[in-house]
C-alpha cells in the first residue's frame, strides 16, 4: 500500500486542508550500540508483580507493552487509562485510534515495525495525571524497555514521557520541532517529540503541530 509522502498527503489522509512543506532534514539517527540488557520478557513479568508504589493496589492489571517487539520505531506515552487498565495494552481507546492513524501516515504501525509503552505501567486512579514519586519509581522499567527494545528511534507524545525521558520541565511547545536525543545505557536514540493523542482529541486545532511532528519523523523514515 503506498503511504503519503508529503505533509498535504497527510493532511489529505486526515481530511485536513492545504498546507506548505517543510524542507528536507540530512539528520541521521545514531547507531551506537548498547550493552545486553535484561530480556523483554523478564522485564514484562517483573512489571506483573511489582508493588512498588500504591498504583498496584487499584489496578486492574499491569500494561507493559503492544507491537513488535525490537522493531524500529518506538512510542513512549504517558500511563494507561481505563480501556489499557481493561485490556493490559497501551493506546486501545480513542487515543489508541488516532495514535494509529498517526502513525499510518507515516508508514508505521504497531503490527509490523512499531513497539508501545508508557512511562507507568499501572493506571493513576480516574485517569489523574502520574505523580512525581510514581514516575521515580516506574520509569527504571522504561529506561531498561528501551534498552532491551534497542529501537532506531523514538515518538515520545505526552508532556510526562518527554520530560522524563529529555530530563527537562521545559513545555512540549518548546521541545517540538527539532531532534533530540535520548541516552540509555549506551545507545543513543534520536527522538521526536509531540502531542499526546488524547489531547488532540480535546484541542483537534493542535494537530497541525502534530503532523509537523510526523513529518520530522517521517524525514527518518529510512529506519522504519
Amino acid at each position: 500500500m503506498n503511504q503519503p509522502r508529503s505533509k498535504a498527503e497527510l493532511f489529505g489522509a486526515m481530511g485536513l486542508g492545504p498546507v506548505w512543506e517543510l524542507r528536507n532534514s540530512t539528520t541521521a539517527p545514531s547507531k551506537t550500540a548498547v550493552r545486553e540488557a535484561a530480556s523483554l520478557s523478564e522485564l514484562r513479568q517483573t512489571v506483573s508483580i511489582c508493588t512498588a508504589c500504591s498504583l498496584c493496589e487499584s489496578r486492574t492489571q499491569t500494561v507493559f507493552s503492544d507491537g513488535v517487539e525490537h522493531a524500529p520505531l518506538m512510542v513512549v506515552g504517558e500511563a494507561p487509562g481505563a480501556d489499557e487498565d481493561a485490556m493490559g495494552l497501551p493506546f486501545v481507546g480513542r487515543a489508541g485510534v488516532l495514535l494509529d492513524k498517526m502513525l499510518h501516515a507515516v508508514g508505521a504501525s504497531r503490527q509490523k515495525n512499531v513497539y508501545i509503552a508508557n512511562v507507568l505501567k499501572c493506571r493513576p486512579p480516574a485517569n489523574r495525571n502520574p505523580e512525581a514519586g510514581e514516575i521515580r519509581q516506574c520509569s527504571p522499567y522504561l529506561f531498561q524497555q528501551i534498552a532491551a527494545n534497542q529501537p532506531k528511534i523514538l515518538l515520545l507524545v505526552g508532556r510526562f514521557a518527554i520530560q522524563t525521558l529529555l530530563n527537562t520541565d521545559k513545555p512540549v511547545g518548546e521541545l517540538r520541532g527539532k531532534l533530540h536525543h535520548v541516552t540509555i545505557e549506551g545507545l543513543s536514540i534520536p527522538a521526536v517529540v509531540t502531542y499526546h493523542p488524547a489531547y488532540l482529541l480535546r484541542r483537534p486545532g493542535e494537530k497541525a503541530k502534530a503532523w509537523d511532528d510526523l513529518l520530522l519523523l517521517k524525514q527518518h523514515q529510512s529506519v522504519l
